[in-house]
């Protein structure tokens, strides 16, 4: 056997040995694990590091020493199908130089954790089974505190009295509490929060029920708003963009919007908002007419871009209503 599938086969033993499930027990996980190690070819178990590596820098390491072609359209794959089940087995560490850093961030890094950095040291060793099942023993603690860690760092969210939920870090998920804790008591009190994004879970929070009953029955496949809230003194829909880095309502947001909530018996509202007026002045050309804007940094006011007034659904009834008034 070669030292590259010697490698190789030694990491899908490991693998097996910590007790990883089988859609991780392949070659691009065993990749992984000798990336997260720096173990090239040839070079020693005893000599295995821990440098801080994120997806494509993994997939670059195992193209150049292991002459593995992954197409760069699997990168999710490597996310979803081996790093994050390393990470929930406390195999490997998420964002340990930065925690607080989004989980979209494109400097999101892994790293091998300590404890199992000492233990892989040992592979091939007369002492190996000794210390694997020291490891075992000690690892649900370890697991336990790595995850208590990871909540820590997640954005809390009052969605009502005696109701919490949380996000996932990053300034994105800050400003969709903004949204939540202080745009929508002041200009649609007493509405309900239907769905919430959530850059690590698409479906942060979703009532569906209350949807439905809107005559809204939404595509799993559909790219819903960041937030939509129910103003139910007024039967409207409030349709929100969280914007930090991209995507306000523009023109072709706005007609994605109107197509995924067409069924709605209730008025669409649409909003983009902000964390500051700098940030948005990136966007002041994109914004879509007959929609609103709010502005965190200054969180009393709306900005409407046209229209006959703040607030207002653009739907045939209400602007039939406006004639008679």
């Amino acid at each position: 056997m070669n030292q590259k599938n010697d490698h190789i086969e030694s990491a899908h033993k490991i693998i097996l040995a910590l007790g990883l499930p089988r859609a991780q027990q392949n070659e691009r996980s065993a990749l992984c694990l000798l990336a997260l190690l720096n173990l090239v070819p040839g070079k020693p178990w005893a000599d295995a590091e821990n440098p801080l590596l994120g997806i494509t820098p993994i997939m670059d390491w195992t193209r150049e020493h292991y002459q593995k072609e992954y197409a760069p359209n699997t990168r999710e794959t490597f996310r979803r199908q081996t790093m994050h089940q390393f990470c929930d087995a406390g195999i490997a560490l998420y964002n340990p130089d930065k925690p607080d850093r989004p989980v979209n961030s494109p400097k999101a890094v892994y790293q091998i954790e300590t404890s199992v950095l000492t233990l892989l040291r040992c592979f091939g060793t007369l002492g190996w089974h000794d210390e694997l099942a020291i490891y075992l023993a000690q690892r649900e603690t370890l697991i336990a505190r790595y995850s208590k860690e990871r909540e820590q760092n997640r954005i809390p969210v009052q969605i009502s009295v005696g109701t919490q939920i949380t996000l996932s870090p990053g300034d994105h998920s800050v400003l969709i509490r903004a949204i939540i804790e202080n745009f929508a008591p002041r200009f649609a009190p007493g509405s309900v929060l239907v769905y919430v994004g959530d850059t690590g879970d698409k479906w942060g929070y979703f009532d569906s029920t209350l949807l439905v009953g809107l005559g809204v029955e939404v595509d799993l496949h559909g790219k819903m708003p960041d937030v939509v809230l129910y103003y139910t003194d007024k039967n409207w829909l409030l349709l929100i963009e969280s914007v930090t880095s991209h995507g306000p309502v523009d023109g072709k947001r706005h007609d994605e919007l109107a197509h995924l909530f067409t069924n709605s018996s209730a008025g669409l509202v649409y909003v983009t908002a902000f964390p500051n007026r700098t940030i948005m002045g990136r966007y002041l050309g994109e914004i879509s007419w007959e929609t609103e804007v709010w502005v965190a940094d200054a969180p009393s006011h709306l900005i409407h871009f046209n229209g006959v007034r703040f607030l207002v659904p653009t739907t045939v009834p209400f602007l039939r209503m406006l004639s008679r008034i």
